[in-house]
């Protein structure tokens, strides 16, 4: 488990960390670090010239329609600029104190400098470079091309994709979240790591207290849907479809719909929680035109013991608020009674889940089995006065979680994974 990260704040150790891409998660990532100060440098890669000048892309990193100006997340209303000494020439300004390289030239992984630079750690926030089995030089780029060019560990802010369905994640690779499955992180042997996603979790941390807490053998089945913010890769306007392109909705505005789409968390979540692979599990996701600010509501069956003193909603509320306190590192997983709606949550710092205790929900009912048409090959001494009926008592559990789906949980968590990796470079 990570150790109080908050307490390496303002270090300026000699380290240089790699951002490729400048889009909501590197631009975000960009604030956390220079907030944070952990890295002496940032190396951006754009990859392409922005505006006019270098001016324009510190205008850029500066003002954000989500959460205002940089200086003011940092210090305040009262806050002055934090972005000085920029000099196009050299690609380089200074930010709260941190000197950030602006790379405008290449997008091909392979071809940036970073063992020029001494980059060694590398944040990959394209969401274009997942497939870990790719050959460095791959024609489309590869996310090992950055460690053919000098970097020593790369982490992907996004679920790994792997294109060719008979290939399986390589062995220097591992998805991590934060808190959830750290040990699974091999500092000698992974060289790329998946922070999995926002959603995943997000997720993650509203599954783990029930199991710790009842056993997975007790959850029958859990599903979960995310009520979703607006991403950048959907179209302000309507759009006609790409060639194959067989999801239409992904075309349609984003400024006047509810999109139905799809997610990978309950594939991605079996990789840093095992024991969902022997729960029954369904993920779907709704985008909604907001643009930040998202909602997990999960639903868990859960066979109970009694039917007269089942698992109600003081007793799942208590679960979390206890796993709140004692269990994750402080501030990942937040209990409240207050009642919010989506803009309460933005910006709340690092909080993977916030889970909302007023919305809790349980009914426990039996559900009756017919022993005889249970398809396995077993047999059973159980006798009721049924014949061969048994009833068995489940609850049925309803807990909403929410998380920013941008700075304040997934980006800040991603900030603490860097830190956590060179801690052990």
């Amino acid at each position: 488990m990570i150790g109080n990260l908050d307490a390496k704040r303002d270090l300026m150790v000699p380290k240089k960390l790699g951002i490729n891409g400048l889009g909501r998660i590197g631009k975000l990532t960009v604030w956390h670090h220079v907030e944070r100060r952990y890295f002496s440098e940032l190396v951006v890669n754009i990859g392409r010239d922005v505006g006019t000048s270098l001016e324009d892309v510190a205008l850029f990193i500066e003002k954000d329609s989500t959460y205002g100006t940089l200086h003011h997340y940092i210090y305040g209303c009262r806050a002055n600029r934090v972005i000085e000494e920029i000099d196009d020439k050299s690609g380089t300004m200074r930010i709260n104190g941190v000197k950030v390289t602006v790379l405008r030239k290449e997008r091909n992984p392979v071809k940036l400098p970073w063992r020029d630079l001494g980059v060694e750690l590398v944040v990959d926030a394209t969401g274009k470079f997942l497939d870990p089995t790719l050959p460095p030089e791959s024609d489309s780029g590869s996310v090992r091309g950055h460690l053919a060019a000098g970097a020593k560990k790369v982490i992907v802010s996004a679920p790994f994709k792997i294109k060719d369905k008979g290939k399986s994640i390589p062995d220097d690779c591992v998805t991590t979240v934060l808190g959830i499955n750290d040990d699974d992180y091999d500092h000698k042997k992974h060289l790329i790591v998946s922070n999995a996603s926002c959603t995943t979790t997000c997720l993650a941390y509203m599954m783990k207290p029930l199991i710790d807490f009842f056993g997975a053998q007790r959850l029958l089945s859990a599903s979960m849907a995310t009520v979703h913010a607006a991403t950048s890769s959907q179209p302000v306007l309507d759009r006609a479809a790409k060639a194959k392109a067989k999801d239409l909705r992904k075309n349609r505005s984003v400024l006047n719909n509810i999109i139905l789409t799809t997610t990978g968390a309950a594939r991605a979540l079996a990789l840093v929680i095992p024991e969902m692979k022997n729960i029954g599990f369904i993920a779907e996701s709704v985008r909604i035109p907001v643009n930040t600010g998202s909602l997990i509501i999960l639903i868990v069956n859960l066979q109970d013991e009694s039917l007269k003193d089942p698992v109600n909603r003081e007793k799942i509320n208590k679960i979390y608020r206890d796993a709140a306190e004692n269990k994750f590192p402080p501030g990942y997983l937040i209990y409240t009674d207050d009642q919010n709606v989506s803009s309460d949550i933005i910006g709340t710092p690092k909080a993977a889940a916030i889970i909302e205790g007023h919305e809790t929900h349980t009914r426990t009912f039996a559900v009756k089995f017919d022993l005889d048409k249970i398809p396995c090959e077993c047999t059973t001494d159980v006798k009721t006065s049924a014949g061969s009926f048994i009833n068995i008592p489940v609850t049925q559990v309803v807990v909403y979680g929410w998380y920013d789906n941008e700075l304040g949980s997934y980006t800040n968590m991603l900030g603490d994974r860097a830190v956590s990796i060179a801690e052990l470079m």
